[in-house]
C-alpha cells in the first residue's frame, strides 16, 4: 500500500537528531511523498533544504494565520517573489486561527484572502488552516467567492453541516489525522458520511499524534494507523482507503 502525508512538518526542529530516521521509517510504512507546508519566511529555508535533501517531500509556501503579525505585508511580499524560485505544491498552511490570540484578526483576514488570491491565480491548492474561526472562514470565503479554489481543509473536526458547507466554496478536500483516533472524537462520526473522495490523510507531525503512541511525537510512518482507523469507521479495507486517499491527493497536487 502506498500513502501520502499531506501535511508534514518534517523540517520542524522536533525532528532535528532523527530526521533521516523519521523519513526512513516513513518510507518504510509505505508513505511515499510528505507535502510540507509553508509558515512564514522563517521557516522556509528548512523546508526548501527537505526538500532538496529528501525525495518525496514536496514544499509549499505561505503565511501561517499566528505567524501574521505587524509585518504582514512583506511576508507575503515573500510569498509573491519566491513562488517562482521551484516548484511549490500549494499555498499553505493558511487561514485564521483565534485561539492563541486575536491581536491580528483582521490582518489575519485580509492575509488569508491575499493568498486565496495568490493561489488561485497560480492554479494552486490551498492548504486552510482553521481553529476557532469557523464563521470567519466562512466570511472570507464568501468575500472571495468568485475566485477558483480548491485544496485541503487541513486537521478538519467539523461538523457534517460544515463539511458539506465547505463544499460550496470550491474543490476542497478534508485532512484527517489523528484526532480521528481520540475517544469521543466528534470527527468519528462524520468520516462515514463523508464522500470517501473527499478525504485525505494527513500528520499534522510531529502534532496531533494517533493512539497508541498520543503523548509522543507524532511523524509520518504513523499514516497507515490513521489509514486503519478511517477504514474501520466506514467499515472498507484499509486498501481501498490507501489507494482512495493517494489518489486524491496526487490529482490535488498534480503529483505525477
Amino acid at each position: 500500500m502506498e500513502f501520502i502525508d499531506t501535511h508534514s512538518h518534517i523540517y520542524d526542529e522536533a525532528f532535528d537528531s532523527d530526521r533521516d530516521e523519521a523519513v526512513e521509517r516513513a518510507a518504510q510504512a509505505g508513505v511515499t511523498t510528505l507535502i510540507m507546508p509553508g509558515i512564514s519566511s522563517a521557516e522556509h529555508g528548512r523546508m526548501t533544504e527537505c526538500a532538496d535533501r529528501y525525495e518525496g517531500a514536496l514544499p509549499c509556501i505561505g503565511l501561517h494565520p499566528t505567524d501574521v503579525a505587524g509585518n504582514w505585508r512583506e511576508e507575503l511580499a515573500f510569498v509573491r517573489e519566491h513562488l517562482s524560485d521551484r516548484r511549490f505544491y500549494a499555498i499553505g498552511e493558511i487561514g485564521l486561527d483565534y485561539y492563541w490570540s486575536r491581536e491580528f484578526e483582521d490582518e489575519q483576514k485580509l492575509a488569508f484572502a491575499e493568498q486565496l488570491e495568490i493561489a488561485s491565480a497560480n492554479g494552486l491548492p490551498v492548504q486552510i488552516h482553521s481553529r476557532n474561526a469557523t464563521d470567519a472562514i466562512f466570511e472570507v470565503l464568501e468575500d472571495v467567492k468568485g475566485l477558483e479554489l480548491k485544496g485541503i481543509f487541513h486537521a478538519f473536526s467539523g461538523s457534517y453541516e460544515t463539511y458539506k458547507r465547505c463544499l460550496g466554496y470550491g474543490d476542497f478536500k478534508f485532512g484527517i489525522g489523528g484526532v480521528c483516533t481520540y475517544k469521543k472524537a466528534g470527527i468519528a462520526e462524520v468520516i462515514p458520511r463523508m464522500s470517501m473522495q473527499d478525504i485525505v490523510l494527513e500528520t499534522d507531525c510531529p502534532w496531533l499524534t494517533p493512539v497508541p503512541h498520543r503523548g509522543e511525537r507524532n511523524e509520518s510512518s504513523y499514516i497507515p494507523l490513521i489509514a486503519a482507523k478511517v477504514a474501520a469507521l466506514r467499515e472498507i479495507p484499509v486498501g481501498e482507503v490507501a489507494s482512495q486517499t493517494t489518489s486524491t491527493a496526487r490529482k490535488l497536487f498534480n503529483i505525477i
